[in-house]
């Protein structure tokens, strides 16, 4: 299997709000660069479509390192959240549907098409790609587009 290193974050103006997302892909000396955003979301929503978008991009089974500042993305598969959840039919310990249910069950797709190893990075600190991820999720967040007959 090719080895690819993934780093990802999210970014949300409001909590929900608009969000964007970022990624970078690293194969070799091959470096690609992903981003994209939703108009009202959230930023966990953003955290794991940033991992989806790296990881949907590959074309083949792949050995994937993740690095994501994601505490609530690492855990769910460190700490085998993800497969409880997917057990009790996207239910939480307390009976309460798991939030996002749809984008984790994205994610838990792929993780059966790549071997995937998460790793928890501290965001914004001095991760150089970590710092790339959130620049290129908050430039992908969506503006507000004013009315025609808004003063400019």
């Amino acid at each position: 299997m090719k080895q690819v290193t993934l780093y990802t974050d999210g970014a949300c103006s409001g909590n929900p709000g608009a969000g964007g997302w970022g990624c970078v892909l690293l194969y070799g000396e091959h470096k690609l660069e992903l981003s994209g955003g939703e108009e009202e979301t959230t930023n966990n929503r953003m955290e794991l479509m940033a991992v989806i978008a790296g990881l949907e991009r590959l074309k083949y089974p792949c050995a994937v390192d993740v690095y994501s500042d994601s505490a609530y993305t690492v855990r769910a598969f460190e700490e085998g959240w993800i497969g409880e959840w997917e057990k009790s039919g996207w239910k939480k310990a307390d009976r309460k549907p798991v939030l996002n249910a749809d984008l984790w069950q994205r994610l838990l797709a792929l993780t059966r098409i790549h071997a995937v190893t998460f790793h928890k990075v501290k965001g914004h600190a001095d991760n150089e790609l970590n710092n790339r991820c959130d620049k290129l999720a908050r430039l992908a967040v969506p503006q507000p587009v004013p009315y025609a007959d808004e003063e400019k």
